[in-house]
């Protein structure tokens, strides 16, 4: 699969529909999506690299993971009106409840994740959703 950002957030989009994301949730799915868009742009523009993207719901966190072949992990930095860009990783850190980036053979991995807001399903404490996994590339 191409992995375009373009690509990737519509991939991501019918992987979410598939754990109802789109109806429970709709604004965490947005904020999921534009950060898998942050990841991916970052992937191609600053590695020059292929993004690999994998997304894992566990049924607390998803896990959204991109690979790419540059061994230098991110920093967010504050945005300021004299750069145009660099300002993914102050987004992804914004939108996502927690992310890590950690170095790997052949480049780094960085994974953002997004818990969703408990619905009174979970609040009685039933399992709501299962594990998953897709990938991409």
């Amino acid at each position: 699969m191409s992995s375009g950002p373009k690509a990737a957030r519509d991939w991501a989009r019918e992987y979410l529909e598939t754990l109802a994301w789109s109806r429970s949730s709709s604004r965490t799915m947005d904020d999921v999506l534009l950060a898998i868009s942050e990841l991916v742009t970052n992937a191609h523009v600053h590695a020059h690299s292929t993004a690999r993207l994998v997304m894992t719901w566990d049924g607390q966190c998803l896990h959204t993971t991109v690979h790419d072949d540059d061994a230098a992990l991110p920093t967010p930095r504050e945005p300021t009106r004299d750069r145009l860009g660099g300002r993914g990783m102050f987004l992804v850190n914004a939108l996502a409840d927690d992310w890590e980036a950690r170095p790997c053979p052949y480049g780094k991995s960085v994974t953002a994740c997004f818990r969703l807001p408990p619905t009174a399903e979970d609040t009685r404490g039933q399992p709501a959703r299962t594990d998953h996994t897709e990938h991409a590339e």
